[in-house]
């Protein structure tokens, strides 16, 4: 290949050479002939007249921008790195940079990520599963999943949550000018430990919340016992599922424990047996969720006023949010077989 070839391989053509491209090929002539006549590259003339034949010209096209500080290949490197570790932070993926010759700032590293479809966010927090967890959630999701509706709505569902005064780990968003964020509207007032907080048990079914109490001092298998003694037929007769409902709480010891058991036992109580380390198969999770939002919309300011609220916010709770949550479950089971049994998105 001749010299002026490589030169070429590496510069934009003039106006007038282009030009000349295409005015031979309109004349008739084929690219090999035009390349050795002109001394251009055969894929140059080529890319020219396909250009000339889509865009009725042959001058270069304005460009989208600047060109890219990073190559494909060392975006494909960078991407590799974050599927082999998603952990990884910015400053590691330029250091990787930088080791493949292409030194790069953060926010080019960031944008080339971006262009991958891979975003930067807040790591959810999963329960650490084990083979056995995974394997008993994957038999639970296959023994139930065909479950009829009629079954799914005798289920009671259960479980405890903790609520702080001031819930600490609460967002609110406020419309402010710049420079006063510290501005008294604007703040949420704060105490050390959130100002105290409260546990509750409750529970819901398909046809409504059922009763919501608050635990008094330490939680403990015989104050467990006496939770379901006063409150869970009670809850079964208000939602009118019957003596024959299906009873769901977590293997947390407390529920596990002897004389735990031995009451359920003596009462008739028909236990749906729970993979451990599986609050994503409880639809009882996202109630939690809801009563946490909608008492911390509440002016709050001692614990008697919370728990009233809590209780006041729970009975709230319309019977459709029940009975779409219920329903949520097949899908709940059918994600933990698409999952292998890992964690799923709920």
């Amino acid at each position: 290949m001749s010299e002026q070839m490589r030169i070429m391989r590496s510069k934009e053509l003039p106006k007038e050479l282009r030009d000349r491209i295409g005015a031979r090929h309109r004349s008739g002539q084929g690219y090999k002939r035009i390349s050795a006549a002109l001394k251009v590259p055969k894929s140059t003339v080529a890319s020219i007249i396909l250009k000339w034949k889509k865009f009725g010209m042959t001058r270069t096209l304005p460009r989208p921008g600047r060109p890219a500080k990073l190559s494909n290949r060392g975006r494909r490197a960078l991407v590799r790195e974050v599927k082999k570790n998603p952990k990884i932070t910015v400053a590691e993926l330029q250091r990787c940079s930088r080791e493949m010759g292409e030194s790069s700032t953060k926010s080019t590293i960031t944008a080339a990520l971006h262009q991958s479809g891979l975003y930067g966010r807040v790591a959810r927090r999963k329960p650490l599963l084990s083979a056995r967890h995974m394997k008993a959630r994957i038999e639970f999701a296959k023994k139930h999943m065909k479950d009829s509706q009629t079954m799914r709505n005798k289920i009671l569902w259960s479980d405890e949550t903790k609520i702080e005064l001031f819930g600490v780990n609460s967002k609110r968003y406020v419309w402010r000018k710049p420079g006063t964020a510290h501005h008294l509207p604007n703040t949420i007032p704060t105490v050390k430990h959130g100002g105290g907080s409260i546990r509750l048990w409750g529970c819901f079914s398909a046809a409504g919340t059922g009763r919501l109490v608050a635990i008094e001092g330490k939680m403990n298998a015989a104050k467990y016992r006496d939770i379901l003694e006063e409150n869970l037929f009670q809850s079964a007769q208000d939602l009118r599922l019957g003596r024959r409902f299906t009873f769901q709480q977590d293997n947390d010891p407390k529920h596990t424990a002897k004389i735990t058991k031995e009451w359920l036992w003596n009462n008739s109580v028909t236990i749906l047996d729970w993979p451990s380390q599986s609050p994503d198969l409880n639809p009882i999770e996202h109630l939690w969720r809801d009563l946490k939002m909608a008492v911390h919309q509440r002016s709050l300011s001692n614990l008697t006023e919370l728990e009233r609220i809590c209780k006041e916010e729970w009975q709230r709770i319309p019977k459709s949010r029940c009975e779409k949550l219920d329903a949520s479950f097949p899908r709940r089971l059918m994600a933990v077989v698409a999952q292998k049994s890992a964690s799923t998105q709920y």
